[in-house]
């Protein structure tokens, strides 16, 4: 990818220990209000404490996006988006001996400001208010995964290349949200770096949690609609491991969206067709269960027609000629939130960043030879884009 133009900034950063009085004390009282929490929505998640390996480059991670964070509050982008917005490098340098650069800076900005995400509510979960969480993955990859701690927030390391090819399709990414404002593609919200020392440079991204509220889901999955290493070995009962399941898992069951099905397979045809066209392949529909409770069925009066508002100077969803809009819960969350007749299900497609290129060519030739008669991940973005849109047609109703 070219280099970004203009050139990168970088400015001497200021802290959290740098606010004001009453921000620390706001500090303190969220810090104090999260250790009171009920522990039953944490099951299975753990602390990255003191002597957590993870620990030291976790703290780092929360002053740079508190700094960062800080810049867009101060100088929030203004009037209609430029190429700059999306090519912008800003480098924030720490007295603690690191270095946190923001890329595409105002182009998220303005995405989070679309989603009705205030930058204080963002500091507050990313900053240094609770420790990160995190829980045991069964991802083959070799990346780290967090959750800030009220869980709203997902954070992944990627990549260098991974995070050429996010930004490169930034633009049009955030135009397909804005042409089809209820997409179940995951809200990417912000991507980094982290450079300690002279060291090398650590990429992550930043989105919103499709399993957020996470209180009382019962049941997760990881689905690409293939068969081959699609198995978890499920945790014995009572074990309080959040554990995310796969396709295999999955036989036997079925998502019953009522009359919302024939909305979720139309945007899941129009959000695999977006990423066929960038040659992706290998991304995954997260699937979650959540027992609605009595007096929580039929209500049809708690959606309300909700809409993400148009960014400044883009043109709005009615102009852009948005489609496929439905009815959205009254709830945090609420684009990854469908309710059903009798559960509430929490949908969301990610890891968006798998181009089709030699190496997931010669897997697919190795899985050709190798997985006779069962499905495999890596096939064309259009047969993948197809298969997943098969599996979702034949698990709803």
């Amino acid at each position: 990818m070219p280099a970004p133009s203009p050139g990168p900034r970088e400015v001497l950063a200021s802290s959290p220990e740098a606010g004001s009085r009453a921000a620390a004390a706001g500090s303190s009282c969220r810090g104090l209000l999260w250790h009171l929490q009920d522990k039953r929505l944490r099951l299975g998640l753990f602390d990255i404490d003191p002597g957590h390996k993870l620990h030291q480059m976790t703290c780092m991670m929360q002053a740079g996006l508190w700094a960062a964070t800080q810049v867009s509050m101060d100088h929030p982008p203004t009037g209609p988006p430029t190429e700059e917005d999306f090519s912008q490098v800003l480098t924030q340098v720490h007295e603690q001996g690191f270095e946190l650069g923001t890329l595409a800076g105002p182009a998220f900005a303005r995405l989070r400001r679309s989603l009705g995400l205030a930058d204080e509510d963002y500091q507050a979960a990313l900053g240094p208010g609770g420790p990160y969480l995190q829980f045991l993955s069964t991802s083959k990859s070799k990346a780290s995964f967090f959750l800030s701690h009220d869980q709203r927030f997902f954070l992944k390391t990627q990549r260098r290349r991974e995070v050429q090819v996010l930004l490169a399709h930034l633009p049009r990414y955030v135009q397909h949200l804005q042409r089809h404002p209820h997409s179940l593609l995951a809200r990417l919200l912000g991507v980094h770096s982290l450079r300690v020392a002279q060291g090398k440079k650590k990429y992550f991204i930043i989105m919103q949690s499709v399993f957020f509220p996470a209180g009382r889901i019962s049941e997760r999955y990881d689905i690409k609609g293939c068969e081959v290493s699609r198995w978890v070995d499920p945790a014995p009962e009572g074990n309080p491991i959040v554990q995310v399941l796969k396709d295999l898992n999955f036989e036997g069951k079925t998502i019953n969206l009522g009359p919302q099905r024939s909305w979720f397979l139309r945007q899941m045809e129009l959000d695999t067709a977006f990423l066929r066209e960038l040659n992706m392949t290998d991304y995954s529909l997260l699937v979650a269960f959540q027992q609605l409770h009595e007096d929580e069925k039929g209500l049809g009066s708690s959606l309300i027609f909700r809409t993400v508002r148009s960014v400044r100077g883009i043109q709005s969803p009615e102009e852009s000629g948005a489609q496929n809009r439905r009815l959205l819960p009254d709830a945090p969350n609420a684009l990854h939130i469908v309710d059903g007749p009798e559960q509430r299900y929490f949908l969301g497609l990610v890891d968006l960043v798998t181009v089709y290129g030699l190496r997931k060519r010669l897997e697919h030739l190795c899985g050709t030879l190798c997985c006779l008669g069962r499905t495999f991940s890596p096939v064309s973005p259009a047969c993948y884009a197809r298969r997943l849109c098969q599996w979702a047609e034949a698990h709803t109703e």
